[in-house]
């Protein structure tokens, strides 16, 4: 059959489309890329947050349309199906199959039934959807954590670490077909292994990893602050493959706040953690995340929060307003914030963090710098490509450069910065 495929949400939801699309593959299907032509699409849906279930419904309902012409089968899977498994298949009847997350162990057979043909899993056979060059490895699912806001342990349950073997199996074969960045993701990569190995084995791994050939940039997502131990920054020290790029989620600055949200640690002992990044990895970039409008944040604690983002200057910063999620221990805390007042306050803190970020940038005019080469432009002699210090998939900013001679997509080359934006910078690609 040829075989539609609608991915929503995060890479960690990307990884698990990726593996769905080669079990696919291996089935002898087809996956087209227009919906028109598909006998059958599979929409992989989000649910974390109400936009981010809105869209899941809104795309759901868009595929649903084409039946009217040759479509055959509309399979749902992802968060949204393990969230509303019953609600979804009660009430959009054009829906064939709802998937839910914790039937994943049986999907081959389930597809298999729905397509027909043998759709055995292979690790092996994992399709990479985006550049050739980069790719997501997942190391654990589900979380432990708590957090008041969040519905990831009530959609993925608590961490499941996979073992050091099995990872290493799939980064040996994504540096085999041409993956020159690796991105190592999981709810918490600091906690890696804890579950299954019962102490912290991220260290481990980013050594194994780093041996591995092929492999350029190793970069690491979500990495919570009293994780970030001392054999963690040794780890990552050890290997020139691992960018000193630390995504520290920190979610607010105000401590009382912090213990509302069930946040582990004081913002004090994020400072102590930043200092020691700076002293060990002089180049180091910091990301984090903030929530704004948490219920009861009053303003002095927003402006406690503006405050923090001042003193730390983080190299980049993602925003977001709290959305109040069913079944999560805040949904139920008295002193929600006005959603215009939590606008508002969303505006205020990315102006501050767009200033510091453009200063931040300007402080590389001048520099020579690694740029991996993803994109020419047009008809013209430009280029844009990512720096060590800019994650992949539009997370941060890029790298945009002309060059006189004509360059290698998927290639790393040397860039002199000459201009800088709040969030990108310019420059002209140098010889070695």
């Amino acid at each position: 059959m040829k075989i539609g495929f609608v991915s929503l949400g995060c890479c960690k939801n990307l990884v698990d489309s990726e593996q769905i699309m080669g079990m696919i593959k291996r089935g002898g299907h087809e996956i087209v890329a227009n919906p028109k032509d598909a006998q059958a699409i599979i929409v992989n849906t989000c649910g974390f947050i109400e936009s981010a279930k809105e869209e899941s419904i809104n795309t759901i309902f868009k595929m649903a349309k084409y039946k009217e012409r040759n479509l055959e089968k509309l399979i749902v899977c992802g968060c949204l199906a393990q969230r509303y498994t019953d609600t979804l298949r009660e009430e959009i009847p054009e829906i064939d199959a709802v998937i839910p997350i914790r039937e994943y162990d049986t999907l081959a057979s389930q597809l298999q039934k729905l397509l027909g043909s043998d759709t055995l899993l292979d690790k092996a056979e994992r399709v990479i959807t985006g550049n050739p060059w980069q790719a997501y490895v997942k190391i654990s699912d589900g979380c432990s954590n708590r957090c008041a806001y969040c519905a990831i342990p009530l959609i993925r349950g608590d961490q499941k670490s996979r073992t050091i073997e099995d990872i290493m199996e799939e980064v040996n074969y994504l540096a085999s077909v041409g993956v020159k960045e690796l991105t190592l993701i999981a709810q918490d990569t600091t906690k890696y292994g804890l579950d299954n190995y019962g102490k912290l084995m991220l260290p481990e791994l980013l050594r194994q990893v780093s041996k591995v050939e092929g492999l350029h940039w190793i970069r690491v997502l979500y990495m919570y602050p009293d994780e970030i131990v001392d054999d963690v920054l040794q780890a990552m020290s050890e290997s020139e493959k691992i960018v000193p790029y630390f995504d520290i989620p920190m979610q607010h600055a105000n401590n009382r706040l912090l213990k509302l949200m069930n946040r582990r640690g004081p913002k004090e002992d994020v400072l102590k953690v930043v200092d020691k990044i700076h002293t060990m990895f002089p180049n180091a970039t910091l990301r984090t995340t903030m929530i704004v409008g948490f219920p009861t944040e009053t303003e002095e604690e927003f402006e406690e929060l503006v405050d923090f983002i001042k003193e730390i200057k983080w190299d980049r910063m993602g925003a977001f307003t709290y959305s109040k999620e069913e079944d999560t221990p805040a949904y139920d805390i008295d002193g929600q914030i006005d959603e215009e007042i939590q606008n508002e306050r969303l505006a205020r803190l990315m102006a501050v963090q767009e200033e510091i970020s453009k200063e931040k940038n300007q402080e590389k005019i001048g520099r020579v710098i690694e740029v991996l080469v993803e994109e020419k432009e047009g008809l013209v002699d430009r280029y844009r490509g990512r720096s060590a210090a800019d994650a992949p998939d539009e997370v941060d900013g890029q790298v945009i450069f002309t060059s006189d001679e004509p360059l290698e997509l998927g290639s790393f080359v040397k860039v002199k910065i000459t201009d800088a934006k709040s969030y990108d910078v310019y420059g002209t690609c140098v010889s070695e």
